[in-house]
């Protein structure tokens, strides 16, 4: 067990005295706060926190993180407050302590509810300084290593949330040597017995194996020496639980995944790692399509590395890795190899700077975010292991996970653009926004003016910061939209009244909203657009007809409210009837959907018309924007060629057709289902004409539900 004499010894290796006796201070303020405390194994308390800054030693941690990893528990455990830690120890500790600090005084719903805000507050916590969550990681690794004495249900819930939220987190920051030990950690608290199987099954390949990983080692190491290279070449072990998910997502037997032998190569500088890569591939043949340079095109999280996969004795494949010493530490302690190297090498500024981009489009999602558990999804989704590489038409890269369309990547240049993109060319052709991108393409997005995020988008972005966004602005835009209309039927229903929204007394208005609970006008005509409110109620208790407790009066107005088609969210078409302009229409209003359209003659508003609070007089306003889906029923003849042909001539009238099915009618008849977008009633007979001048068409009529 460390002492704080033993770390202490250990700080001085590379801290100046003054520093390492500022942590001496913080552990015995920590050991005097904790007094009395113990951990679940029996331990006094103050070994944890004095374990959590020997991790961050190893690391060579700056003294401040390292006196924040001596009080980090000080704040949540103890009576003491942030205001005490700032007084003691300065302002940029206590910022770190209270970063990493839970939220006590708050009581929460779920448990997820209160992981969640947890985790926000961490997030912006390290914006303000990245420390904070190297603090924490440290802080989980050395409870990850201590799960043993925990309650079974609770060790698995602490390491399912490290497999989710934290190992993602620490490959993120570049940090392997962490996130490996977090995984293996986390699958032996999890899966117990699968673990010891793999494990057990690894050491006896071990065994066997090591005959032929130590003579294509020396065979290495004889090539790179007759060649003039000196280089340290290190046999590199796969951890368990990379084992045991490769063997899950590729479906492959243990034996399969260990047939790969792997060596990371690590020498004095990038231009060595070129030769290096020449003198191996001489040596064994490189397998095609497996080389990456991650020193040229770094991962996103900084790491840099030549990769290649060669054929070694015996025709077993040979994983090797090249890198310098630097890039070596780099791939361990990643963003933590900052502090360690006080340089200004643009590897360690890069994945500084790499990590500060990170945490502030955390920033971003944070804001856009409609609450914590929506925030807590999207980091999850943001933590994607795998990556891909695309070019911008001015040759920039951008690094995007696997899977993602050109959605993600117009949102990954800018919020704008996503916003804005209608097409966009993949390699100079055109290609459709769902297409998944594939390394090494160039895209080019296109934009229109007054474009605006479609839902669809949902179904294939896959990035965080698409979908944040998708949602952010659908949200604002279905405010604005809930807005516009509620004043229509708000004005409509003062009609009677001789009234308007802008003819309203000041003093009634605030009077009615302070009534109702409401915090302004645009709440009130958010609510009546949703079909929250009664237009009628609201108009007679706004007009003074009623008082707030009165009778429900009948509805006020039955001059109908015309719509032009440009309402936006706040009004949606019936799918049972498909109404169309030209028809004659009334409305429902729906409670979060707004105003449903349906034709007069629609048997669903039988039920609806029971409810005469929620009627409302519609008509199609004179000139009317937009397509409208329509579905057409054709009885054709059962000949070669035909749904050819019907598509044919829709096509030739600039149609488009939204979905087409067949089903057999008699061994003589098809019947074909056509759902197209259409302009109007006329438009839609147009249509039908032209369709029935088709030899082989025997019937075509407009579905009715």
């Amino acid at each position: 067990m460390q002492t704080i004499d033993s770390l202490d010894a250990s700080l001085r290796t590379y801290l100046d005295a003054q520093q390492s006796t500022l942590v001496r201070r913080a552990y015995y303020y920590a050991e005097q706060a904790h007094y009395g405390q113990q951990r679940r194994s029996g331990e006094p308390y103050v070994t944890h926190p004095l374990a959590v800054a020997g991790i961050l030693a190893d690391m060579h941690m700056d003294h401040q993180s390292l006196m924040a990893a001596m009080l980090h528990d000080v704040i949540e455990d103890t009576g003491i407050s942030k205001a005490a830690i700032e007084e003691q120890f300065g302002e940029s500790v206590a910022e770190l302590v209270d970063g990493v600090s839970k939220l006590t005084q708050i009581e929460f719903d779920t448990l997820e509810e209160k992981q969640a805000e947890n985790f926000q507050k961490m997030a912006l916590a390290m914006a303000r300084d990245i420390r904070v969550i190297l603090v924490k990681l440290a802080d989980r690794l050395h409870n990850m290593r201590t799960l043993g004495v925990l309650p079974t249900t609770k060790a698995r819930r602490i390491a399912k949330e490290t497999l989710d939220i934290y190992a993602p987190i620490a490959m993120r920051l570049g940090m392997n040597s962490v996130r490996m030990e977090f995984e293996d950690l986390g699958f032996h608290a999890l899966y117990p017995m699968r673990a010891r199987r793999i494990d057990a099954a690894r050491r006896a390949a071990r065994g066997n194996r090591r005959e032929l990983v130590d003579k294509i080692r020396s065979q290495i190491e004889h090539a790179l020496a007759q060649d003039g290279h000196e280089a340290t070449v290190l046999g590199r072990e796969k951890h368990l639980y990379s084992i045991y998910q490769k063997m899950r997502s590729k479906k492959k037997s243990f034996a399969e995944i260990m047939d790969i032998y792997a060596f990371r190569i690590v020498v004095d500088s990038v231009d060595r790692c070129y030769r290096v890569l020449g003198c191996i591939h001489s040596l064994y043949k490189p397998v095609p399509g497996e080389f990456k340079d991650y020193i040229a095109i770094p991962k996103a999280n900084g790491y840099q590395s030549l990769h290649t996969v060669v054929m070694g004795m015996h025709g077993v494949p040979v994983e090797i890795q090249i890198r310098t010493a630097e890039m070596e530490d780099m791939a361990n302690n990643g963003i933590a190899a900052h502090w360690l190297y006080k340089s200004d090498s643009d590897t360690v500024n890069g994945s500084h700077a790499r990590a500060r981009q990170w945490v502030q489009g955390l920033l971003e999602m944070q804001s856009r975010a409609g609450n914590s558990l929506e925030f807590i999804e999207n980091v999850k989704i943001d933590l994607f292991p795998d990556e891909i590489y695309i070019f911008t038409p001015k040759g920039h890269i951008m690094e995007l996970p696997r899977g993602a369309t050109a959605v993600d990547f117009a949102y990954a240049v800018h919020t704008e653009l996503g916003n804005s993109c209608v097409a966009c060319r993949i390699n100079r052709r055109l290609a459709p926004l769902s297409e998944p991108l594939q390394s090494g393409q160039t895209v080019e997005v296109i934009t229109a003016k007054g474009a605006r995020p479609n839902p669809s988008w949902f179904n294939y972005a896959i990035t965080a910061k698409a979908r944040s966004n998708i949602r952010h602005y659908l949200k604002h835009q279905t405010r604005e939209d809930a807005v516009a209309l509620g004043r229509r039927i708000l004005d409509k229903s003062l009609d009677p009244f001789s009234l308007s929204t802008e003819e309203l007394s000041a003093g009634r208005l605030t009077s009615y909203l302070e009534s109702a609970g409401l915090a302004s006008l645009e709440d009130l005509l958010e609510d009546l657009a949703q079909g929250q409110r009664l237009p009628g109620v609201v108009a007679a208790q706004l007009a003074g007809e009623i008082d707030a407790e009165g009778p429900t009066p009948e509805p006020a107005s039955d001059s109908p409210l015309a719509i032009c088609g440009t309402e936006g969210f706040m009004v949606s078409y019936a799918r049972c009837c498909r109404p169309l302009p030209g028809d004659a229409i009334a409305g429902y209003l729906s409670s979060e959907k707004g105003v449903v359209v349906h034709r007069e003659n629609c048997r669903n508003l039988a039920d609806l018309r029971e409810k005469p609070e929620h009627w409302i007089p519609l008509r199609w306003d004179d000139e009317v924007e937009g397509e409208f889906l329509a579905e057409l029923r054709i009885e054709v003849e059962n000949r070669r060629g035909t749904i050819a042909t019907i598509a044919t001539r829709i096509n030739s009238m600039g149609v488009n057709i939204d979905k087409i099915s067949s089903a057999d009618k008699d061994y003589q008849f098809t019947y074909v289902d056509l759902d197209l977008h259409v302009e109007s009633r006329v438009h839609l007979a147009k249509i039908m004409r032209r369709l029935r001048g088709i030899d082989s068409v025997r019937r075509v009529s407009r579905t009715r539900n």
